[in-house]
């Protein structure tokens, strides 16, 4: 049997003089005591798996709202293909992969119910703002729990990659980095798949010279964009893309915000007005009952107000759960 002495003992052996090794952690803000057989990294990595947050994902918009096509993103799938691009990167590069997989699945646990939407409603609804980093960071720090106490208690460097997988933050680690731009890498290429599928975007409207870089098909662009990150990253201390591919990206990004991610097909008057009416109805209720939030809620409200708890529980909600819930609260039952 291999334990978890094994384990890191095999890093230093196998893994990059570069890459973060589970032994060298700057660890956990509450002491534990180490698993048996499992890095810190690993048992990271599960406790976000096993968490509730991360099976909300599943019900929780990417970008298209209430989707009827099976196939379409959710937060869920996007996870975990950014999962995939990352730890695939993160093996080439012998970079810790048990790392990269755990910031990877816990970087977007802090999202709200009906994608960027429902992102933007309550970032101008909630006194400080929201954004959905800092929301995740906070779910596994204070909302999430375990048999222990709340919040999971993960490592710091798993902590720190998911804060800033966006933003101007850099990740301490190189393994953070990778998810960074693999974020960016697996959000642009599905939501062109999921985008043309829908009809919104053909084949032939995405622009020439940047799939004269990435590639003219799905497969070949997430291909192409890690093989040049980990050419071009290897052996530095920064984790990028080439120039040439980082501007492909960054231009074929742009024409999904013109196309797609702004397109009257995906914010439709109707439902976006409808996401702004569930959220802020549901927001305002429990500001003005907060003696009805759930358990955790009820805690956090003790210790940071109502606000802040109020604003925890709407963005832990998934799509289809704010809707039953506004349903019963604000439609009479005769109307149904």
């Amino acid at each position: 049997m291999i334990n978890r002495i094994d384990i890191e003992n095999r890093e230093y052996e196998i893994l990059s003089p570069l890459a973060s090794k589970a032994a060298d952690s700057r660890g956990r803000e509450h002491p534990e005591d180490k698993c048996q057989y499992r890095t810190d990294y690993q048992r990271d990595r599960d406790r976000i798996v096993h968490s509730k947050a991360f099976r909300r994902l599943i019900h929780k918009t990417q970008v298209f709202l209430a989707p009827e096509d099976d196939h379409y993103r959710t937060r869920l799938t996007h996870t975990l293909e950014v999962a995939q691009v990352a730890r695939t990167a993160a093996r080439i590069l012998r970079y810790n992969e048990d790392l990269t997989e755990a910031i990877a699945l816990g970087h977007d646990l802090g999202h709200t119910p009906f994608g960027h939407v429902g992102e933007t409603i309550l970032n101008n609804i909630h006194p400080g703002g929201f954004v959905h980093n800092v929301q995740s960071l906070r779910t596994v720090d204070k909302i999430e729990d375990t048999s222990r106490r709340r919040g999971l208690n993960l490592t710091f460097e798993v902590r720190d990659g998911i804060l800033n997988h966006r933003g101007a933050g850099v990740p301490v680690t190189l393994e953070g980095q990778i998810v960074k731009i693999c974020d960016r890498i697996a959000y642009v290429n599905h939501d062109i798949d999921d985008a043309i599928r829908s009809g919104i975007i053909r084949l032939n409207d995405l622009p020439e010279n940047e799939i004269s870089v990435l590639g003219s098909t799905h497969s070949d662009r997430i291909n192409n964009l890690i093989v040049d990150l980990c050419t071009y990253s290897e052996g530095k201390d920064v984790i990028d893309l080439s120039p040439r591919f980082s501007e492909a990206l960054l231009n074929l990004r742009a024409f999904m915000f013109r196309n797609v991610y702004n397109s009257p097909q995906v914010l439709e008057v109707a439902d976006r007005e409808k996401a702004d009416l569930v959220i802020r109805s549901l927001y305002n209720y429990f500001l003005e009952h907060p003696e009805e939030l759930p358990g955790v809620y009820k805690e956090i409200e003790k210790e940071d107000g109502t606000q802040e708890a109020v604003k925890d529980c709407i963005c832990g909600m998934t799509d289809r759960y704010a809707l039953r819930l506004y349903d019963n609260l604000f439609v009479p039952h005769s109307w149904r």
